[in-house]
Formats: C-alpha cells, sequence, structure tokens
C-alpha cells in the first residue's frame, strides 16, 4: 500500500475533502509532489515556515543537536543547553516583564498553560475571551475560542467563560474583580485577519491592571516578524501578561511556549509542586531549530520585508471582486464577494500551482501569508496569476 492509499485508509480525516497532496519534498518558498509538480507555498503551512521550507540554518542546527542528544528527561528537571541559549535569546528581545519561558509542544497547549497560570496567580476562574477569536482545539483552548459551531459539538466546556465583541469598548466593564484572565488574538487570525484597534487594545490593558486580571497575548500566528514587527503586540506599544508563542517559532519543527514573569510563574512551583507538567515540551531539537530561527530572523530586515510584501500584495491585488485586503505584514486576508466564487478561486489557484486557503471562520476570505523569504519577482508572478483568475470569475 502506498502512502496516498494508507493516508485515506488510516490516518484520521479532519474533513470530507482534504487537499491531498503528494508531498514529496519541500524547499524554500516551494512544496514538489511526487509527480514532479512545483506548488509555490503562499499560506506558509498556516504561518509555520516564514523562512521558508528548510531554511539551511535549521536544518544545520536540528543536525547538530541530532548528534548530541535526543530527549532524556521530563521538561524542567535537566538543564539542557539548547533550551537555556533560546530562552535567554528570546527573552532578550521582549520587555522586562516577560522574563520567563515555559516551553510545549504546539500553540492550544501554550494557550493551555496560560490559562492555567492564570488560575494559580490570581485564585480565579472567569475569563474573558472574544467572539471570533480561536485558540486551538483542546478542551480549554476551545472554552475561550469564540465561534459556537466548533464549541457545540463538545459542550461542555469549561465554565465562566464571557465571549464580549472584538473592538468593542463598551462592554469592558464585564472585566472585573473576578475575571483571572483576559485572552485575545492582537489580530484574530481564523475570525477573519481582523486587527485590534489601538486604543481599544489600550484600554483592555488599563481594564485588567485596574481590576486585577491577566491579560493573555495569543500570538501564535502573529508572531516572529509576520505581521511586520517581531510580535504584533509591539504595534501597539501593550504588554501583555502571558504572552503564548508557536507557528513560526522552530522552523518547521514543533514547538509552542507561554512567557510571562518570573512572579507569575511561581505558582507553577507550589502547592503542589509540580502543578504543570510535560513530557516533550522544549525538545532539544525542536529548541535548536527555534534558536537558530530566531538567529536568522534578527539578522536580517524582516520587519520591512513583511511591510513590503504587505505593500505589493495591496497594490497588485487591485480587482473589482475584491471587497478588502485586511491585515498587517504577511498576515491579509482577501475578502471576495460571494463563497462559490471563491472557492472556485482557491482551486483555480491550486490548479495553477499556488496553495492558498480560507480561515476557520469564514468562507469567502482567502489567507494571504506567504514566506517572508519570497523574492519580489516569484511575488510578482503569483500574484499575477491570482489576478487573472479572478478576472476568469468576475
Amino acid at each position: 500500500m502506498d502512502a496516498e492509499q494508507s493516508f485515506y485508509q488510516h490516518i484520521a480525516q479532519t474533513s470530507d475533502h482534504p487537499m491531498g497532496l503528494v508531498v514529496d519534498k519541500a524547499e524554500g518558498p516551494f512544496i514538489f509532489t511526487r509527480d514532479g509538480k512545483r506548488y509555490v507555498d503562499f499560506i506558509s503551512g498556516i504561518a509555520v515556515s516564514s523562512l521558508g521550507h528548510r531554511h539551511p540554518s535549521v536544518i544545520e542546527a536540528v543536525q547538530q543537536q541530532l548528534n548530541k542528544h535526543l530527549h532524556v528527561m521530563v521538561y524542567g528537571e535537566f538543564i539542557q543547553e539548547p533550551q537555556s541559549k533560546y530562552a535567554e535569546l528570546l527573552t532578550r528581545q521582549l520587555p522586562p516583564q516577560l522574563d520567563r519561558v515555559y516551553f510545549v509542544n504546539s500553540g492550544t497547549e501554550a494557550n493551555e498553560g496560560a490559562l492555567k497560570l492564570s488560575k494559580k496567580h490570581t485564585g480565579r476562574h472567569h475569563f474573558v475571551a472574544f467572539r471570533h477569536g480561536y485558540h486551538g482545539d483542546t478542551h480549554g483552548s476551545l472554552s475561550v475560542t469564540g465561534r459556537d459551531v466548533y464549541r457545540d459539538p463538545y459542550l461542555p466546556l469549561l465554565p465562566d467563560v464571557e465571549f464580549l465583541e472584538f473592538n468593542s469598548p463598551e462592554m469592558l466593564e464585564s472585566i472585573d474583580n473576578k475575571t483571572a484572565a483576559v485572552i485575545l488574538e492582537p489580530i484574530q487570525g481564523e475570525g477573519g485577519i481582523i486587527p485590534a484597534d489601538r486604543e481599544w487594545l489600550r484600554a483592555v490593558r488599563e481594564r485588567c491592571s485596574e481590576v486585577g486580571a491577566l491579560l493573555i497575548f495569543d500570538e501564535i500566528q502573529t508572531g516572529f516578524y509576520r505581521t511586520g514587527t517581531l510580535f504584533a503586540f509591539q504595534h501597539y506599544g501593550v504588554v501583555p501578561d502571558i504572552l503564548c508563542l508557536a507557528k513560526a517559532m522552530a522552523g518547521g519543527m514543533p514547538m509552542g511556549a507561554f512567557v510571562s514573569s518570573s512572579k507569575i510563574f511561581e505558582g507553577f512551583k507550589q502547592d503542589p509542586p509540580l502543578n504543570h507538567v510535560t513530557t516533550f515540551g522544549g525538545h532539544p531539537v525542536s529548541c535548536a531549530a527555534a534558536c537558530a530561527t530566531l538567529s536568522e530572523l534578527l539578522k536580517g530586515d524582516f520587519g520591512t520585508k513583511a511591510r513590503h510584501i504587505e505593500q505589493k500584495i495591496k497594490s497588485t491585488l487591485d480587482h473589482p471582486a475584491i471587497r478588502e485586503i485586511r491585515g498587517r505584514g504577511a498576515m491579509l486576508g482577501m475578502e471576495l464577494e460571494e463563497a462559490e466564487r471563491t472557492r472556485q478561486v482557491v482551486e483555480d489557484c491550486f490548479a495553477e500551482g499556488i496553495i492558498l486557503g480560507w480561515t476557520l471562520h469564514s468562507n469567502t476570505l482567502v489567507r494571504l501569508a506567504p514566506p517572508l523569504i519570497m523574492e519580489d519577482a516569484l511575488l510578482d508572478d503569483t500574484l499575477h496569476t491570482i489576478m487573472d483568475i479572478l478576472d476568469r470569475h468576475w
């Protein structure tokens, strides 16, 4: 039985119509299939491959660590150089109060840990989240995801979660002295690429500080220069109490983290000790890859590159079929007028060798999230092909 047959017969499926590419290899901005076709990965594996696929620095770091050791002990017991080195490099890029990192394996685990840490630190159990927000599919993360169609099949979820309207200042009084934490994305990703309003986000920060609630920023999609700054909160001048990261963190290796202050993290050491643990979080190979990824990002002017990609996309994709292109940097959403035509555009682009996709909460919004290493010639060619396909359907 070949890989394709095994995929359809033995891999648990998440939809009736998977994209079904039979991947042979990937390099830079491209994915190559077993039949020899080349695809432009214009969504970066959903905001993961910001440095493209198999970046040489990441591959070298992985190979070097493979020659030393793999897993040796559950999280937090042995001192491992890749963990320590990366934690130091990461926290040096952050405000001084975000001085300690807890490594996990994925974005939803980062959010789960942040929710638990908030309850442990504050002694409260009420959470505030936002409609159309997305924070993952494990039970805690799903509990604060603001889309009933994904929540309803798994009810009951965590109690005491209240959903407010994103960017609505009128509802902030719901954040009170019973609130453990407010969790939000500075730019809602799966909700339709919706940036937070600057003054609203500052008001959320002030309200949390006023009532003693923690503010959690889910930067799992927005992190690592995707929006034009290393982290999206830097656009706003607002610092969270807990910062959640994943996706582009380790250059294609599985990894996530939540970052907070030493004071807040004290809760995980006491009453009882070891009250939040992980076996594979901070895997040395993933940490080595993450350190190489961040080092590479810091060497290049990737914030400028993300903003350049935004300018090129917005200036080139000028078509009557497009209602709006919104977002920041290389995290953009192209809103079209009608769901069926949107599907046709995405499918035709796929047939022409361009991988696009929807967000989870919208069937008229096309995700545009190219790798930050994409050169102008390829970017131009890709955008002009998209324009030609739009012409076919309008």
